[in-house]
């Protein structure tokens, strides 16, 4: 009796084990899975890692930059066939001979623009809506024009969340004089001159960056001040842009 006793004791500390390792692997499966399947933590990391890396360590250090650009998911604003190139340190193309621009220099451009959060923006380049969703969680109202019909289509669907972004399809050499004047103007493709709409339509003690100068590595990026009426510009980077494109240049 003492042997079979035993062996009773014996079986039911087996069977309590083996079911105590069979709940402990399958939740630690459960909380891997949880950890490894859903895309979108995939590309929180690679936003993270490319804020980072390709932000933060080259000397970008507006809080409020920073944090939209942790927040705006990169990847939403290209073709999914992109979506692993999209926090790469290189611009994309999205069509129509256009790029969605390097993260760092939509960082450098936005950092310029000296926000506090209450300006009104001008963006002139709308492209795939990247800059104006990372402006958008800053700032109070942007205003963006893209002259490609395709692209602002696209455009409008990307940013449909932001509803204090709002486009148009027309050509933004001449601004968007409707909603002039703007505390801020942003540019995203490169005139050979400052357009001087532009300035026109740029609020006094106002800022804008654009690029300027001929298709290729000779293109300088400039702050442009508006101060009681004077012009000052201040180089910030040599940079490589696509060129602004319109009636005017035809």
């Amino acid at each position: 009796m003492s042997v079979n006793k035993n062996q009773r004791t014996i079986t039911a500390i087996l069977i309590i084990f083996l079911y105590v390792a069979f709940i402990l692997y399958f939740t630690g499966c459960s909380k891997q899975e949880a950890l490894e399947t859903p895309d979108m933590d995939k590309y929180e990391i690679l936003r993270k890692e490319m804020v980072e890396n390709q932000i933060v360590a080259r000397g970008i250090n507006d809080e409020k930059v920073i944090n939209a650009m942790l927040k705006v998911p990169r990847h939403l604003f290209v073709a999914q066939s992109q979506w692993n190139d999209a926090y790469k340190d290189f611009p994309i193309s999205i069509g129509f001979g256009q790029t969605i621009s390097q993260p760092y220099i939509v960082a450098l451009m936005t950092e310029n623009l000296n926000l506090t959060g209450n300006e009104k923006v001008l963006e002139i380049g709308t492209g795939s809506g990247y800059q104006a969703a990372v402006l958008a969680e800053i700032v109070n109202q942007v205003y963006s024009v893209e002259i490609i019909p395709e692209l602002h289509k696209r455009a409008q669907i990307s940013l449909e969340e932001y509803k204090n972004v709002k486009t148009s399809n027309h050509d933004g050499y001449y601004g968007w004089e409707e909603y002039a004047p703007f505390d801020r103007i942003i540019v995203t493709a490169a005139p050979d001159h400052i357009p001087q709409p532009l300035i026109k339509q740029l609020k006094d003690g106002g800022i804008m960056v654009i690029p300027v100068g001929p298709p290729g590595w000779s293109q300088v990026l400039w702050k442009v001040i508006k101060e009681d009426g004077d012009i000052k510009t201040i180089k910030i980077a040599d940079v490589m842009f696509v060129s602004l494109t319109g009636e005017h240049y035809d």
